[in-house]
């Protein structure tokens, strides 16, 4: 008989299949992404009751099938269901994307615990504390380096001139990972403006600097620059359009200057 496997997990996406099923990927505490398949879940008033929607936390038990990609989800028992996630807009669009860049950026049973962690604590970050511009380029950025694409922030990427001791326009390049000076970056086609202002505050959240104020108070001009590089940068990785970043640009007030 196959063994059966019982871990956390949080639920990334589910689409219906046939009639009747489900099927669902979870970020699981001990597998990495686990993509499989509930049968009745359309239907189940047991097994599945209000467990397999976006954000939850479950207790998941799952079986791995033999020459086939996807498991036999056998039940996913609710532990957490985010309440005001589903409730407000806001949250809703950042936990949206949160799961989605999270998604995007793992291999299915590529095991991570530590990104296991990071989405699970900010998801509930988010459900007891609210959205701010910190919060969402902290996740960001955490989860770049978590993921082994960490930007280089704190000096040129080409002839490491330090952003520190030079004051001048820099350059975030996409294909070389790290911002450029304005001299490197002359030879690149593809760069993103980055203001100095626009540095320090990246470089800062990177660090996860407790000198930085919980609530960012910015121009919106070095807000968009912010914003720009990190959903770029990690879009770019992902190699496909992010679903969720217009939702969240509609809905969030991370993008007006308010916090």
């Amino acid at each position: 008989m196959r063994p059966i496997y019982v871990t956390p997990a949080i639920v990334l996406r589910t689409r219906p299949f046939g009639e009747s099923d489900k099927i669902v990927s979870f970020l699981t505490e001990d597998f990495g992404k686990v993509t499989g398949i509930a049968k009745g879940a359309m239907r189940s008033r047991k097994r599945f009751v209000n467990s397999l929607e976006s954000f939850a936390l479950v207790n998941l038990r799952f079986q791995d099938r033999p020459q086939n990609d996807l498991a036999f989800i056998l039940t996913a028992e609710l532990l957490v269901g985010y309440r005001q996630l589903s409730t407000s807009l806001e949250r809703m669009s950042h936990a949206a994307y949160l799961v989605e860049i999270t998604d995007g950026l793992i291999s299915e049973r590529e095991e991570n615990l530590a990104v296991y962690r990071h989405l699970r604590d900010s998801l509930r970050y988010l459900e007891e504390h609210g959205t701010s511009l910190r919060f969402l380029t902290s996740f960001e950025l955490k989860l770049l380096r978590l993921v082994g694409y960490q930007p280089v922030l704190d000096n040129c990427k080409r002839c490491r001139k330090d952003c520190n001791e030079v004051s001048c326009q820099w350059y975030f390049s996409l294909i070389d990972g790290g911002i450029l000076c304005d001299t490197c970056a002359g030879s690149r086609r593809e760069t993103l403006p980055l203001g100095t202002r626009a540095v320090e505050v990246l470089t800062a959240l990177q660090a996860e600097a407790d000198a930085l104020p919980v609530s960012l108070s910015l121009p919106f001009s070095v807000i968009k620059e912010m914003r720009a590089v990190t959903q770029r940068f990690v879009q770019f990785h992902m190699d496909r359009e992010i679903k969720s970043a217009a939702f969240l640009h509609q809905f969030s007030s991370a993008y007006s200057g308010a916090n």
